[in-house]
């Protein structure tokens, strides 16, 4: 936008009233228009830049947290057991297949770890635990509430 132009035409427009008229409306069309692009840029920041930066850390965490023996799946789809984790260089060796073949990956060439004996962890899992939680807890402090209610004769 052209901020010359626009307050041009608003003291032309404004040239046949009071002279601090015009003057107070110029100012007040610039903090209006100021205060939209402010919140333009939050909502952007918040609906994109800041749920973009959750997500690479809770990968980035994901991918610390590989330990020997556990099993992984890469974003190439090779599925593996991690035998060593180098952490000078940010790599890992995974055996795969039934004649152990050996590779060397690096971390952040993980797509999940699968851990044995417990469920795949993945960053949507990730996700739906975080929510499952969070339910679970708005039900116990509903059952703590109904609790109260009952305890004080507030039964509906």
């Amino acid at each position: 936008m052209n901020f010359d132009l626009l307050a041009g035409e608003a003291s032309k427009a404004a040239s046949g009233a009071n002279g601090t008229a015009a003057g107070t409306t110029d100012v007040w069309q610039m903090v209006l228009t100021i205060g939209i692009w402010v919140v333009v840029i939050a909502a952007a920041y918040f609906l994109f830049i800041r749920p973009q930066k959750k997500k690479q850390q809770q990968e980035e965490e994901l991918r610390n947290s590989i330990e020997i023996g556990d099993d992984v799946t890469t974003i190439g789809g090779i599925v593996g057991r991690v035998i060593a984790v180098r952490d000078d260089d940010e790599t890992f060796i995974i055996e795969t297949g039934s004649d152990k073949t050996r590779m060397r990956f690096k971390k952040w060439a993980i797509s999940s770890v699968d851990t044995p004996g417990k469920q795949p962890k993945t960053v949507e899992a990730n996700k739906k635990e975080k929510a499952e939680a969070e339910d679970d807890s708005d039900k116990k402090r509903s059952k703590k509430k109904k609790s109260k209610e009952e305890e004080l004769g507030l039964e509906k």
